[in-house]
Order: structure tokens, then sequence, then C-alpha cells
């Protein structure tokens, strides 16, 4: 098929590479010409594990094109697929402005028959807007078919080539033959593709992701408990994770959930509900959790030296939200940073993927290292943000040798809290007894 794919942000990039891969003609429009240029000569504008060897080859195929011009893009396109930003307004709602923009110039382009798909995340009703943008311009045949995204950064190329489930949402017998045949080479194991009407598919995307923020923020709310009662989070989450009515994803405590979705999506949900004069209280208490979290390690770090952080050295391991990601957005790591530079520490960080967006978002108020153990060098304490594999099983000597104190504060739980303390560390960590070394001192 030919398809089209409008944006090449994180989902549009995927999306694009990933039909290319089943051999289809894909295009991808984008406004920006500079990342446009950077595509079309071959380099990677986004991290993602798996996908640079995936739009080599199909570039090199010549199967997947960039382009800026809409008109160019569409032309030939059976499918064109919207995958542009729905950021958040002032209120909480989707901003539309961008997929509405796109529908309305698509109006002016198209001369025959195109399903055109809404890949971003959009609220309930959105279809319907879609199509009456592009009816105003063109009095034609066409569809609008809500198919949303369910990819995980950093796992995203295989979410997408083999997904749990395909999500279609028409009321078109035409379209829903369409897309089933684009979206056959991918569910060739069995994996259902689930159809329903526009807006189910676009309550389903909202609907899902809630739900799995609200796991996480139920554990962060058991962690919260643990720690008061002197109870074991991991040990609890063992305990119910077992059951199969609940599972054993997204039980893990930590610094909150951040990255492109969660926030985004609860948020907007909440607002949709809000719209339809409905309280979505659970999700409401979801976001202050959330919140929270994100700085609970701080009155910890606090408490520890005596309530004054001013002119202390923290090293800090971990940006990115979540790991195998190079993503900031509403990363805990950023609101910790905040949180102790206005205490008037200092800090230096490290993370695999994401420093050159953190360069570009705080310059220079905190210091960048090039490799984990050079950021521990005359710090204070060790801070861990997020779980990057490599930060699992460190060189604990190379720790112990840079840090001033045998002292970690993780925000991820990594580690066994009694291997910890029996290296001699102080350790505190989400929802766990404190490690205290067992002549108690942290200092070397």
């Amino acid at each position: 098929m030919k398809i089209a794919v409008v944006g090449t942000g994180y989902v549009g990039l995927v999306t694009g590479t990933c039909f290319a891969e089943t051999g289809n003609d894909v295009t991808c429009v984008d406004i920006d010409a500079s990342k446009v240029e950077k595509l079309s000569n071959g380099q990677i504008t986004i991290y993602e594990p798996g996908l640079e060897k995936l739009f080599v080859r199909n570039l090199r195929e010549e199967r997947l094109r960039f382009t800026t011009s809409l008109e160019d893009g569409i032309r030939d396109a059976m499918i064109i697929f919207l995958a542009l930003p729905t950021p958040p307004g002032e209120n909480g709602s989707a901003d539309l402005k961008y997929v509405l923009g796109v529908a309305s110039d698509l109006g002016k382009l198209m001369n025959d028959y195109k399903v055109i798909v809404d890949k971003s995340t959009v609220p309930v009703g959105t279809a319907e807007k879609v199509y009456n943008a592009i009816a105003q311009n063109f009095k034609g045949e066409f569809d609008v078919v809500s198919n949303p995204e369910f990819l995980r950064e950093g796992v995203a190329v295989e979410d997408f080539m083999k997904p749990d489930r395909v999500v279609i949402g028409t009321s078109s017998e035409r379209a829903r033959k369409i897309m089933g045949d684009l979206y056959g080479p991918f569910v060739r194991q069995g994996n259902p593709i689930v159809y329903m009407d526009e807006r189910s598919a676009e309550l389903t995307k909202y609907a899902a992701n809630s739900f799995l923020a609200t796991k996480i923020s139920f554990m962060n709310e058991i962690a919260q408990l643990c720690e008061r009662l002197g109870a074991d989070v991991d040990m609890v989450r063992k305990g119910i994770g077992s059951d199969d009515r609940i599972g054993k994803r997204f039980l893990f405590p930590g610094i909150g959930y951040g990255g492109s979705c969660f926030p985004k999506d609860v948020q907007a949900l909440v607002k949709s509900s809000d719209e339809a004069k409905y309280e979505f209280k659970i999700l409401k208490s979801v976001m202050e959790v959330n919140e929270s979290q994100k700085l609970s390690l701080i009155p910890k770090i606090k408490k520890y030296f005596g309530g004054k952080l001013s002119g202390k050295k923290f090293a800090l391991w971990g940006l990115a939200f979540k790991p195998n990601t190079d993503d900031i957005r509403e990363a805990p790591a950023l609101y910790m940073i905040d949180a102790l530079l206005k205490e008037g520490a200092q800090l230096c960080v490290y993370d695999p993927e994401a420093m050159n967006n953190v360069k570009s978002f705080l310059g220079d108020k905190v210091g960048y290292a090039d490799n984990q153990y050079d950021c521990l060098i005359g710090a204070d304490a060790l801070i861990i943000a997020t779980e990057w594999n490599e930060f699992r099983t460190p060189n604990f000597l190379k720790i112990v040798t840079a840090l001033k104190n045998k002292v970690i504060f993780d925000g991820r739980n990594l580690f066994e809290t009694d291997a910890i303390r029996e290296l001699g560390f102080y350790y505190e960590s989400i929802g766990r007894a404190t490690a205290i070394p067992t002549n108690g001192v942290a200092h070397k």
C-alpha cells in the first residue's frame, strides 16, 4: 500500500518505518525542513532501540522517504496517518490545533477516496471534528478512522511489529477492510484486531494509559504505607502480582511516572470528564499522588544532612523518564534537580542517552559527566532517578572511591537492602527499610 504519515515525531517515525518494513511505500511529512533533511540523509532524530536498523534499510530500499510538502506526501497515498502533537492546553485538555489544521489542509488537497487515520492520542469526538474539517473543503468520499498507538518508549519497535492488539475505530466497512489488510502482517500470530466505533477507540487509549498510571500510583501509595508500618513493598508487590487478576506489570514503586503519555493522557481524561459533568475522582487522586511522589526522596535527603543542603554536592544517575529512551518530558529527575538547586545544592548528572536534551533545558545549572563514575567524584551522596541496566550492577569499589560518603538515595529500588548494607552504605529507597551500616557510619 501507499501510505502517508504526517508528523515525524516519536510516533510518526516509528509508525512510518515499521509500515515500510512490511513492504509498504511510506512518505513521511513534516514542516521542519532541517529534520526532513536529516532524515532523508539517513540521520535518525530520536533514540529508540532497534529503530535505526529498520530506518536505514527502508530508506536505502526506497520504501521510506521524507518531504516537507503535504501535497507531495499524500498525492498517491490511500491511507494518511496523522501523528501530530496534541499537547495539553492551559486547562489540561488536549490541544487539537495541529490535527485540525492538517485536516483542513487535507480537504483542500484531496482529489480521491482516502482513509485518514488519527494515530495521535486525541479526545473523544476528534474523529468527527477531523471529518468536518476535511468536509469543509472536500466533497468527495473519504473515511476517518481512530487507530490509537500503544507504543512503549524503549520497546516501541517490538510493540509495533508484534502488537498485543490493534484497535481500529470505524463505522465504515470499506475503511475496516483497508485497515485490516494493512495490519494483517502484524497479527499473524493471532493477536486480535479489535474493531469498534470511533469514540470508543478514542476513549480506549486514554482508559488504558490512565489505568496503568493508576496501578503505578497505587503501588507508590502502598510504598508510603510500607515505610510507615515497617513492611517491605517488594514483598507486597510479589504477593499481589502473583494474582493473575492483578498481574505483575506496573507494580514497581518509584519516584513517579513521567514521559509524553501518562501525565498528559490522565490530565486530558480528567478534563474530558469535567466537560461531561462527571468528576473522575480516582484520576484526580492519581495526579496528586504522582506529583508528590516525584519529590519523595527530597525529605529523606534533607533529613540525612540535617536539613541543610546548601553547599552539598550530589551525583545523579538517570535523567530520562525511563530507561532506553532520551525522553525527559515530565521526568522525575528534573523535578528533583529543581528542588535540590533551590536548596543551594550542586549537582553532577549522568544519563546514557538524555544528556543533550537536559543540556538544552538546564544549560550550565548542573555539571555533566562523561560516565557514571566521573559523576560521583567529590559528591556527598548518589541519587538514582532512572533504572538503566548499567546502573543495576555497578562497580561498587569505584563508587566508594569517588564518593565522599557511602550514601545512596535510590528512587528505583535497584539494589537489595541487605547486600548494600553489608557493603557499608547508608541506603534509602522507596517503600523499604533504610539500610544502615552495621557500625552506623556511612563515611569512608
